[in-house]
């Protein structure tokens, strides 16, 4: 059944909080305090097709370039990897 649930249910399941797994003093913490995409979204909607298959995130899509110019991953595929592997 979908719908709002009501009741928490954090005992059936693995909790997991990005919060506690990153250092609070990681690099991409303190760049997260200076960058705001929260309008990313608004801004981009004209330029996505609400046919077809579900697009990346555009605010993913530009913290991940973010992290590839920090670190200087220059592919792609790396860039993909990095992120899977890398929780920050």
């Amino acid at each position: 059944m979908m719908g709002e649930q009501s009741v928490m249910q954090e005992e059936l399941f693995y909790g997991f909080s990005l919060e506690r797994h990153v250092p609070a003093d990681h690099l991409l913490r303190a760049i997260d305090r200076f960058v705001d995409l929260s309008a990313i979204r608004q801004h981009l909607a004209p330029f996505y097709s609400p046919i077809g298959r579900p697009s990346i995130d555009p605010e993913l899509l530009i913290r991940m370039l973010i992290v590839g110019y920090c670190f200087g991953i220059r592919s792609e595929r790396r860039l993909c990897e990095e992120v899977h592997l890398n929780l920050a």
